[in-house]
């Protein structure tokens, strides 16, 4: 739906690393970053902080993929606060490296076509190249956790496909080499591949 479309802007408050709050528009980051929106259903509860916190300890490998990364739920930015001020022995996520963005009036989520029955934002995984234009969407339901090498594999993917103009297989992997869009090419490609 959204794919090769600009991605809505949004100014909105968040939760920052730093444990204070700030305000984040998504159009600053045009020209500079590639951002990854992690739309996720809400704090305190089960599958989200270890995706969350799965998240954050792999943040170094965004950043050196020139990618910012923002969490989104409908929760408030003092709801946010508290959960990473909670020992995650007790149901919190610590201290994590990326900002927790509110949206408590839930028209990001709306925007985003994410929000599940006018409640919660579904597990989302939204990224935008550096011209604000979205490459990867993706939808999984509440109980189904996502896989952060996957999404880091896919980011890897489209900087390759930028640089190279190739297109990436399945399987591709940073480091190996692309296809050309051309059948001569995936026809060299795919006679390499064990039956």
């Amino acid at each position: 739906m959204f794919i090769n479309n600009l991605a809505p802007n949004f100014i909105a408050e968040a939760f920052m690393p730093n444990n204070n709050f700030s305000t984040i528009e998504l159009s600053s980051f045009k020209k500079n970053k590639y951002v990854l929106l992690f739309f996720y259903p809400l704090d305190f509860t089960f599958v989200c902080p270890s995706e969350i916190i799965s998240l954050s300890k792999k943040i170094k490998e965004f950043s050196s993929r020139n990618t910012e990364v923002m969490g989104i739920s409908v929760d408030s930015k003092f709801a946010h606060y508290a959960w990473a001020n909670t020992p995650i022995k007790h149901g919190g996520i610590g201290n994590i490296h990326f900002p927790l963005i509110s949206d408590i009036s839930k028209d990001i989520s709306k925007a985003y076509d994410v929000l599940l029955n006018n409640t919660v934002a579904v597990r989302a995984t939204v990224l935008i190249d550096k011209n604000s234009i979205i490459r990867y969407y993706s939808l999984n339901d509440l109980p189904l956790g996502r896989n952060i090498d996957e999404i880091i594999r896919i980011l890897d993917a489209l900087q390759h496909t930028e640089k190279y103009g190739e297109v990436c297989p399945a399987e591709w992997k940073k480091g190996q080499p692309g296809m050309l869009p051309t059948i001569e090419s995936a026809t060299k490609y795919l006679t390499t591949l064990k039956k």
